[in-house]
Order: structure tokens, then sequence, then C-alpha cells
């Protein structure tokens, strides 16, 4: 049976409420008041000041709105005994919240009691309107937590990036104190990125679905995740203006996903553009390998395109016959796992000090493209979904051309190049036009990935083998996995979007699923421990991990999937946890019949599941490396 997670008692239900056009009360005129009324205003709420002070008495900020008509004023009974707002609750329509603020500061030595306070809140709680009571929070349904709202770097206005720390009542003023830290360590350009993202998703929808009743949904929410199966799209044939808005949504969600945020905080209209052209020539991509800092003249060239350009013909201005042409480089680079620290002694030359034009793969983390000196010229792969056939292609054409003008281009690639990087396929290509490309081994996250979650891909008594496969074939194709063996770890890479497939296949499950027929199945136990390993090495990291028979609901129960990542299916996945079970295989030896082995393997899924099975972020011994 699934074990499901308790629920830990104390925390707030985060919501991001949208007051348009709807009353918001406050009670009370201090600065407090002020305050909580701009934040309203900001959600273009209708504010109400209702305060049983004279107007003349309200401090300068509630005085000026006032008069500058963004607020209205309501005088309310000196006596402050909180029974004249029940009938102002009734003459006002469309309340969405209230708010009382003058039970904490006095004003003119009428401070509001907790009684007075508590009349307030039943009378609201009679009329189902949510009440926030300053000081007293016995009497809210809901509190304020401390915000920031980021400016855009180029016209210093305030974007649509808010930023919000709770610490449910705990201490109030640390909130601030946590939210002013963890703002200082964002980078800068968050709030120029999200407003270039708004802008890049209303081209991506285009004039055919602004037409639509439904035009305002948010596609990019309700699609599929990030790396879900999609058909390749055929370049010669035309789409029809819905599957291509499709497309471009998809690829904008996978633009926000991986590319380094001072790229998406830099994008202009001629960017976007381009990032959401599906066709057309190469060079028309030219703008997309200019990034902050980076130039893409005659410099990025190197010295060699400076000749060709100067000589011309292949001959001096004298007549004599030059030196035959001078050739550039190819670098095919692995990154490794995704953490700085991970990536090679060679790999970290040949981005620093060999480079002259770097091609990335889209999920090479922003962390690895820091490293490039700023005046290097970098292209991100757009891989959009359906697109990754000509992606590549154009990849690799680019670096050719890039190479033939002189260039040492570095193929930039997550993990091993070799290791389902398509990296056999590059070199091929470079070498048939004549450029032998240098590989440069990565650390593999099949090998790195298990290890920084506390997963050995083999260990003595529990696994003496490993398999690496794929969870997606050519053209996004299924492919054939292994069958069941008690000593091996199996290690699926780029199958966490086909998890529900390849997990009724480990099964011996159809897809309508009924079990498959006998000598089909691969005779994997549904109790057998599997983990899926997400973005290895990355501040972000996370492992869930369940049985075969409880993992696709354990990872919908995390939330929203953080690729790249990783199945291992295994004993191994609970060999270390806790004391460690490294009797696996001595089991399989003493065990008289299948059936008592079945059972001291569930008494064992028992004891490891007592444990959390689904963990965030590195381990504390790591902090030293970030």
């Amino acid at each position: 049976m699934t074990v499901y997670p308790c629920p830990t008692k104390g925390a707030s239900l985060l919501l991001a409420f949208q007051p348009v056009s709807k009353v918001f009360l406050i009670i009370g005129a201090n600065s407090l008041a002020a305050s909580r009324a701009f934040a309203a205003l900001e959600a273009e709420a209708r504010v109400v000041i209702a305060a049983p002070v004279a107007f003349e008495n309200a401090c300068d900020e509630i005085r000026w709105r006032v008069l500058q008509k963004e607020i209205q004023w309501i005088s309310l009974d000196a006596e402050n005994d909180g029974s004249d707002v029940s009938y102002l609750l009734d003459t006002l329509s469309n309340i969405s919240l209230v708010c009382v603020t003058d039970t904490l500061l006095v004003e003119n030595g009428n401070r509001r009691s907790a009684k007075s306070a508590a009349i307030i809140r039943d009378a609201c709680v009679s009329r189902h309107i949510p009440v926030n009571v300053t000081d007293l929070p016995a009497l809210c349904d809901f509190t304020f937590p401390s915000t920031h709202r980021f400016a855009t770097r180029k016209a210093h206005q305030p974007s649509s990036l808010q930023f919000a720390v709770s610490t449910n009542g705990r201490g109030c003023r640390l909130a601030g104190r946590v939210r002013r830290d963890v703002v200082a360590k964002l980078h800068p350009g968050y709030g120029d990125a999200v407003e270039n993202i708004g802008r890049l998703r209303c081209l991506a929808k285009g004039s055919e679905v602004e037409a639509r009743a439904d035009a305002d949904r948010d596609d990019e929410a309700s699609a599929p995740p990030l790396n879900a199966p999609v058909p390749q799209s055929n370049s010669g044939l035309v789409e029809e203006p819905l599957e291509a808005v499709s497309r471009r949504i998809r690829w904008v969600s996978q633009v926000s996903e991986y590319w380094p945020i001072e790229r998406l905080a830099s994008l202009c209209e001629d960017d976007m553009k381009s990032i959401l052209q599906t066709t057309g020539a190469l060079h028309s991509q030219d703008s997309l390998l200019k990034t902050p800092g980076r130039i893409t003249g005659a410099h990025s060239y190197s010295r060699n395109q400076e000749l060709q350009e100067s000589q011309g013909s292949g001959t001096s201005r004298h007549g004599i016959p030059l030196s035959p042409e001078v050739r550039g480089q190819i670098i095919l680079l692995g990154s490794g796992p995704g953490h700085p620290s991970m990536l090679t002694v060679a790999g970290q030359k040949a981005l620093t000090q060999l480079a002259t034009r770097v091609l990335s793969d889209k999920l090479v983390p922003a962390e690895i493209l820091a490293l490039i000196p700023p005046h290097i010229p970098v292209y991100i792969a757009r891989k959009f979904p359906g697109n990754a056939e000509a992606a590549q292609n154009e990849l690799m054409e680019m670096a050719v051309e890039a190479a033939r003008r002189g260039d040492t281009v570095v193929r930039l690639k997550q993990g091993d190049p070799m290791l389902f990087g398509r990296g056999g396929e590059e070199v091929l290509y470079f070498r048939s036009q004549g450029f032998e490309a240098v590989v440069v081994p990565g650390i593999s996250s099949s090998l790195a990935g298990p290890t920084f979650v506390g997963i050995p891909v083999t260990q003595r008594g529990v696994a003496h083998s490993l398999t690496i496969c794929t969870g997606v074939g050519r053209k996004g194709t299924d492919v054939e996995l292994p069958g069941y063996e008690r000593s091996r770890t199996l290690v699926i890479l780029m199958g966490v979007a086909r998890l529900p497939q390849i997990v009724k296949a480990l099964m011996g499950v159809g897809a309508d699923g009924e079990s498959r027929a006998e000598g089909s199945s691969l005779g994997y136990p549904p109790y057998l421990p599997i983990a899926i390993v997400e973005r290895t090495s990355s501040p972000d990291q996370r492992v869930i991990a369940s049985t075969l028979d409880g993992i696709i609901e354990a990872l919908d129960r995390a939330g929203e999937q953080r690729p790249p990542g990783m199945i291992v299916v295994g004993w191994v996945v609970l060999a270390l946890h806790g004391a460690g079970d490294l009797s696996i295989l001595d089991d399989s030896q003493q065990a008289e019949t299948q059936e008592s082995l079945t059972l001291r393997d569930l008494e064992r899924i028992s004891r490891w599941r007592q444990g959390e099975l689904i963990r965030d972020g590195l381990s504390a011994g790591w902090e030293q490396f970030l």
C-alpha cells in the first residue's frame, strides 16, 4: 500500500490574491494603514479607509492619497467600540478583505482594544469576509508576508515579479531580514527577465490565438511537462496555426527553465522573434549569439579571420602565393553533471582559455556558462519541442562554418558527450567536413547523480553490475529495457517524462493496464526500490524515492518536475539508507523459496519506508564547494 507523507501543521496556505476593482477595507489611519493601502493599490483594489479619528489626524500619506482621490475616506464613531463596523460592512458592496490596523499604534490616545477588534472580526466572519487584525494573530484569517517587488534595470520601474517571506508568526521582523538576504543574493536581472518572458509569451500566442475566446488562458501552465514526448515537426509541412502556437508556448517554457537569467534579461524584440522562429536560414540567428558584454565582431573570430579578409583572393598584393588557409578547431566538451566544481580541468581550460565561440546545449547550467569570458559569443541551442533534430543539425553546421573562419569552437554538452549525448554523430559529421573534433570527456550524471544522493550504483552484497540506458529512442520512439536481475542496477536517462510507460514496461503491464502475455514480462517486482534524481549537483537538486508501484504517485505529490532527471532502479536505492542494508544478495542465496525471499524483501521495504523519501538540495557538506 502506498505510504503518503503526514502533514506538518503550522504552515500557511500561500496565495497570490488579485483583488482587481474589489473593496479592500482598512480600519485605521496610521502609517501601517498607509502601507497596506499602497500594497492594495498596486494590486488594483479599491481602497476604503475607515477610522475613528478626524481626517486631519490621519497620517500624511493617507490624507494625500485621499485628496488625490486614490482612496476613499470614511469617518467612524469616535467611541471606537467596533459596533459601527457592522453597518459599514452592510453599506459597502463587493468587500474582499478587511484589515484592522489601529490595534497596533496609539492614535491620539485611542488605541483599539482587543474586545473592539473581536467585535469587528465577528462581524466579518458572519459575512464571510476574511479579516486581518494587527498584533492579534488569534483574530486573523490571513497575514501579510514580508514582500519585495523587483524593478527593471533599464526603466527602473516595478516589474511583475514579487517575492514574499512568511515566518507564520514566529518572527515578523526576522522575516524582513530573510527577505532582504534572499533578495540580495538573487540576480538583479530577474525583473527584466520576467517582463521579457511576458512579452515573449504574447508573441508566441500570436494573432491566431488572440482572436479566440480563451486567449487569456495560461497555456504555459497547462502545457505538458517540460520534457514530455512530442512529435518531431516536419519542416516540409505547414503546421496548423494552433499547433504552431502550442509548440511556441512549450518552447517559451523551456527557454524560461534553461536559459541563463542574464540572457533572458537582455532580450530585445528582434531576439524574441528569432527565438520563436522555427524555420529559416541559419544566419538569421546571429542575434541570439549576443549576450551582455559579449561581442560578435572580428575579435571573436580571432586573427585568422582577420588575415583571411585582408588577403582577399589568397595572394599578397605583390602577387606572391600565400600559405594555405588557416583552419580553426572544434572541441566537443562534456560539462559534467551541472555544478561548476564538477567540470574537468581540461574542460575549464577549453572554456576559459581556448574557446573563441561556444555552442551550448540548452541543459548546460548558467553557472557553467558564467565561466566563459565575457567577450566570447555564446549560442544556446533552440531545441524547442518537436525541433530537436533540426536544432542539432543547426548547431553542427554553425560549428563547421565558425571553424572554417578560424574559430576555436567549443561544442558544449551536458554530462559526457559520448553517453547518450549524440557525440558520435557530431564526430562523424565534423570529420566529413574536414575537422577532427577533440573530444573532452565529462563526468556523467548517470554515475555522479546517484552518488550525490547517497546511492551507490554498485555495492558489494547488493549490486555487482550496472546497466545505463535511455528512456527514449531516436525521434521519440520507445526503447527496449533489460529484464530484472536482482544483482543489477538500472539507470535510465531522459526517462522521467515517460515514467508511466517505463514503470508499466518494467512491471510487465501493457499500455492498456493488462498484464502482458507470458514470457514478455521484464520481471521487476512491484516493491523494488526506485529513485528519481533531478538536477544533480545543483542547489535545487531533488531525489524522490519509492517503489515501482508507488513512484508515479510520489512524483505527482512532489510537484512539478525538475529536468534534467534520471531514474535509478534496484536494491542500491536503499543500500546506504540509515544503518545500511548490504545483505540483499546474501538473502537471495539463503532463502529456501521465492516466497520466503519475497517476505524478507517486503520486511526490508517496510523498514526503509519509515524514512524520508523526498529530499531537496545538496548535503550540508557540499556547502563548501558552492
